[in-house]
């Protein structure tokens, strides 16, 4: 559908070689060339070091070659990206060499975010300006999610859509769609900030440590701020984007009035402390190891990280129009850098963009915003914002002027989420790409079909209901699967399958570890065994249900929240999410039927080798590390996924992807059968137990290490009585986790690991 088979990018440098890598990621053949082969080579390498690929073996779809010997591999590409140096004579010698090359109706972009894409095509034949765009990715290419694409006025349409499905579909991007200005939206706005984030903290006096914080929270934005963001970018190239950025907009830009290079950072740079690609920038870790160390915006000398005192964060209470209201340092810091960045953005998005909500898009996918500019503004209030502009001594732009005059700059009407549209005073329709369900829009437009405070059931439509938990971190407890016992009840009488899952970062955090804590040192084995028990009932109910049930696994899942995908029909997967059956972390086992659905696909496996033992020493090999997956492709190596298991690039895409499957799966659907267990008892036991010596006398594992170990290692194996010959139920098995996870959830070992994992979020070894 998308056109695009094999790509071939030129330049392979840490941007090129990226691209290259997530174009492999997404299943393509892939060229990869630099005036030097072993430079495309080394990209390569680059790209496995700095997990560019999802699976490492991905590099093998790329092949290397020179611009100088080589610029023939192109020519059977369907799309060619340029991403070398950022000069116009370079590039356009390039384009002038493809010229030869380029097969018929291949398309042609560049990364640029600082030529214009006029002066990129002159000279150029009509046929090559007419497939010719700019595809401004963002660094890393595999984790961040905007895709800025400028097109020009002979660029034809039909070519810019393929590359926006592609990129959409198949590299999962959000695609905006920007005005060919200097720096386009993300970097003309995200740029402004970053440039008054540090040169208003020097002038102001603030410390790194509380400009962070002070931008971070009550701006929904990541804990990053400004001066770990740089960091992350790298402290050298700051100063080059925004220069660039000075250089290319005029000299009425409110990015002149501050220095693309203050005095500190340039004896940063001297000093080789250039971010965390040096291991220093205005964040690092002391010689010893042992502490953090945060520059000081005056003298430009490391010093002890502070723990953070603002009053005006104190006193504001995370609230932004309390914040930007402060007196204090942490107020003036706020209004100096958040107050003039969302001016400037109101002041230039109607010259850079086609609405404010590409702005907002551009921000959250290219910089993590939580919310975009205008979203901000909206949170506060614009009338509110706009007297707060005017009353310290600003200038309204009319964009805010228009938001007052109209109510703000969204609406929901009829229950759809419209944009104010610039000079217009109307509100439009925000449009979802083709194909998308968002859960959000589905609740604006009608109630749904059961609303609980652990959870609800929406219709997806085509017989397909939703079932998404409300609870924190999507955790399970008596109230969600009261909820979704509903839901099956409701779906088996309404619908004709079942999706599991939401939009959020986070699938399942699993069981409630707090409540099973409290349980434990209260003694109340009853109410754990109660627990455990509806866990299997509603995981069981899941799994035999007489409609298919499709998990859509969009982000975290951990202990719980995988084992109820493990007793779907079939998982979706986002192609970043992660799972993992980590209950060992805690010091317990899986108990909602994780290690029996486990052996069963082990069991299954063509990959597994055949016999009673090899099952059970699969499983081990997952459940006692607590393994867990990197990305989707990694929980398919695994064992997580199954081969009919499938994986979506796009997260936006997601939850439609998953009504597919359960749509295709509807059809005749029978539950399946029962399942039956040929464990290997003693035997088993014994060669498990020779892992775990050989594990202790390695001292790999700690004593409370040893006895989960063993635990496990005789609910893998059926028991003391098992024998392969003697098949155990499902059932059986559930009864052996649950005695397992019963023995070790009331021993202190396991108390000392929960309560650490509470207070540190981090395990404990004991």
């Amino acid at each position: 559908m998308t056109g695009i088979r094999k790509a071939a990018v030129i330049g392979a440098g840490t941007m090129g070689s990226g691209i290259a890598a997530h174009l492999a990621n997404a299943g393509i053949e892939v060229v990869l060339l630099d005036l030097d082969a072993s430079v495309a080579a080394g990209g390569v390498q680059r790209q496995i070091k700095a997990h560019g690929f999802m699976d490492p073996a991905f590099a093998s779809r790329i092949t290397t070659g020179s611009t100088v010997t080589d610029l023939a591999l192109v020519e059977g590409a369907d799309w060619i990206i340029e991403a070398v140096a950022e000069r116009l004579d370079i590039k356009q010698a390039l384009y002038a060499a493809l010229e030869t090359h380029r097969k018929p109706g291949a398309a042609v972009s560049s990364n640029t975010s600082t030529i214009p894409l006029a002066h990129l095509i002159e000279g150029r034949s009509d046929d090559f300006a007419a497939h010719f765009l700019i595809t401004h990715f963002f660094n890393p290419p595999r984790h961040m999610r905007l895709l800025e694409i400028v097109t020009g006025p002979r660029t034809e349409p039909a070519t810019a859509r393929k590359i926006e499905d592609f990129a959409d579909i198949r590299l999962g991007k959000g695609v905006v769609i920007c005005r060919d200005t200097p720096g386009f939206i993300a970097n003309r706005i995200g740029c402004y900030w970053m440039a008054a984030g540090v040169n208003e903290a020097i002038a102001l006096g603030i410390t790194v440590e509380e400009a962070d914080a002070v931008i971070a929270r009550p701006f929904a934005i990541p804990a990053t701020g400004i001066f770990s963001l740089t960091d992350l970018v790298g402290v050298d190239l700051m100063p080059y984007v925004l220069r660039s950025q000075q250089e290319s907009l005029p000299a009425d830009d409110g990015i002149q009035s501050y220095a693309a290079e203050p005095a500190v950072m340039t004896k940063m740079i001297a000093a080789g402390h250039l971010g965390r690609k040096a291991g220093a920038g205005f964040v690092r870790v002391s010689a010893d190891r042992k502490s953090r160390e945060v520059i000081d915006l005056a003298s430009g000398d490391y010093r002890p990280q502070q723990k953070v005192v603002s009053p005006s964060l104190e006193d504001s209470k995370g609230d932004a129009r309390a914040l930007l209201l402060h007196p204090g340092l942490g107020g003036r810091y706020a209004l100096a850098v958040m107050g003039n960045t969302l001016v400037y953005a109101a002041l230039h998005a109607p010259e850079i963009a086609a609405s404010p909500a590409d702005v907002d898009t551009a921000m959250r996918l290219g910089y993590g915003w939580g919310l975009g500019p205008f979203e901000l503004i909206d949170r506060m209030g614009a009338a509110w914002f706009a007297d707060l502009v005017a009353g310290t001594g600003g200038v309204v732009p009319p964009l805010l002027k228009e938001a007052v005059a109209a109510g703000g700059f969204y609406k929901v009407i009829d229950g759809v989420r419209s944009v104010l549209m610039p000079g217009t005073g109307a509100h439009v329709p925000v449009a979802l790409p083709d194909g998308v369900i968002s859960l959000p829009a589905l609740d604006l437009k009608r109630a749904p079909v059961m609303a609980e405070q652990a959870a609800e059931l929406i219709d997806l439509g085509d017989g397909v209901a939703c079932f998404s938990l409300k609870t924190k971190m999507n955790t399970f407890g008596p109230d969600a699967f009261a909820a979704l016992h509903k839901a099956l009840e409701i779906t088996g009488r309404d619908f004709r399958a079942l999706v599991i899952g939401g939009e959020g970062t986070v699938f399942s955090a699993g069981a409630d570890l707090r409540a099973a804590l409290a349980m434990s040192e209260a003694g109340d084995r009853a109410g754990l065994t109660a627990f455990v028990d509806e866990g299997h009932r509603a995981f069981d109910a899941i799994k035999y249900a007489p409609f298919p049930v499709v998990a859509a696994h969009g982000g975290l899942a951990l202990g719980g929240g995988s084992e109820v995908m493990l007793h779907c029909d079939r998982i979706r997967a986002f192609s970043e999410a992660t799972m993992g059956l980590v209950e060992t972390r805690v010091g317990i086992l899986p108990g909602w039927g994780g290690c029996k659905e486990l052996l069963a696909r082990f069991a299954s496996s063509p990959d597994t080798v055949h016999g009673p033992v090899a099952p059970a020493l699969a499983v081990f090999d997952v459940i006692f590390p607590a393994r867990t997956s990197s990305c989707a492709f990694d929980a398919r190596r695994i064992g997580f996924l199954k081969a009919a298991d499938a994986i979506s690039m796009n997260r936006d895409r997601l939850i439609a992807d998953a009504k597919a499957d359960a749509l295709a799966l509807s059809g005749g659907y029978a539950a399946p059968e029962r399942a039956l267990f040929a464990l290997s008892g003693p035997s088993g036991r014994a060669a498990l137990r020779n892992v775990i010596d050989a594990a202790a006398d390695a001292g790999r594992i700690s004593a409370h290490d040893r006895v989960i170990a063993e635990a496990l290692a005789v609910v893998l194996t059926g028991g003391a009585d098992a024998d392969p010959v003697r098949p155990l139920t499902e059932e059986a098995v559930e009864t052996l986790e649950r005695e397992a996870f019963l023995d070790l959830v009331f021993r202190e070992p396991t108390r000392e690991r929960m309560r650490a994992m509470i207070a540190t979020g981090r395990p404990l070894r004991n």
